[in-house]
């Protein structure tokens, strides 16, 4: 049952205040999915926690987990744009919907972040003799980040959106090597070949992926991120920003668990990329203007 189904049939089980929230959500499930908790229990009559407590009767894990399945249960949306918006959306309405949505979804993807594998995934990262990140399409963008990223931390680093170089980087493998392969849907052949590739010349695979895919089935080390994006249909969103999260989360673990002595080798990389930039006072328009 999808969550409206869900609030549907549970009518009879809920307290009274409960059936309060529940009535007033039903009345216009398209308003609560952009509605605060303060506002939504002000338009039940009833208190905060009690919103809390109709959220995890009905099985999520809280209030934004909540929004983000009510809104998988509306409408599709418009193909290649959004699940969540519609044609007829106003400027402010899609506005409001990708913010709530996007917020929604990360908040759900914390929450259901494997702690003890992220350990690992840092482990092999810090251990690591070189780093290769490697992504397709909208996961490309991902795999640049990561290494503009990793590459001031002192270990060697690639990138490549190109198959063919992935692929030579994947054969020439070797252990200790690391290959990040970042795909969404982790059903892309060329990604799950990749993962073959590398594991067959002895060097770690980390996918960041969706659960039970191809391709975190093929991994050393999957951190599945647990988005409902379908990107067959739908632009890449939600699935891109909380990869980009994600990869900052390892950054972190990477810096601390270097150490001091390794911060202190980034405070002088930061020192040096001063140099490259203007003083702020020099590139204050209005302070320009005032001389």
């Amino acid at each position: 049952m999808n969550m409206l189904e869900k609030i549907q049939t549970s009518l009879e089980h809920l307290s009274k205040s409960e059936r309060k929230v529940a009535e007033v959500i039903l009345a216009s499930p398209g308003s609560a999915i952009h509605a605060s908790i303060a506002l939504l229990a002000r338009e039940a009559g009833v208190s905060e926690p009690t919103v809390n407590r109709f959220c995890h009767r009905l099985q999520t894990k809280g209030f934004p987990d909540f929004k983000l399945q009510l809104a998988q249960s509306l409408a599709n949306g418009t193909p290649y744009v959004s699940r969540h918006v519609e044609e007829n959306d106003s400027v402010e309405a899609y506005s409001a919907k990708i913010f709530e949505s996007t917020m929604a979804s990360l908040d759900h993807v914390k929450n259901s972040l494997d702690a003890s594998a992220i350990n690992r995934a840092v482990d092999l990262l810090t251990q690591s003799k070189k780093i290769a990140f490697f992504g397709l399409g909208a996961s490309a963008a991902v795999a640049h980040d990561a290494m503009n990223k990793f590459f001031r931390f002192n270990v060697p680093v690639i990138y490549s959106d190109d198959i063919v170089m992935q692929r030579m980087s994947c054969i020439n493998g070797a252990e200790g090597d690391v290959v990040v392969l970042i795909s969404h849907t982790g059903r892309t052949k060329y990604m799950v070949e990749l993962a073959q590739l590398a594991r067959e010349n002895d060097a770690a695979v980390l996918a960041i992926t969706s659960p039970g895919s191809p391709l975190a089935q093929e991994a050393t080390l999957a951190l599945t991120l647990d988005i409902p994006e379908d990107t067959d249909i739908y632009m890449p969103m939600v699935s891109r920003l909380a990869q980009l999260t994600l990869i900052d989360v390892l950054a972190t673990g990477f810096t601390l668990r270097r150490g001091s002595k390794f911060r202190d080798n980034l405070k002088r990389v930061k020192t040096a990329l001063k140099e490259s930039r203007l003083d702020k006072e020099a590139s204050d328009p209005l302070l320009v203007r005032t001389r």
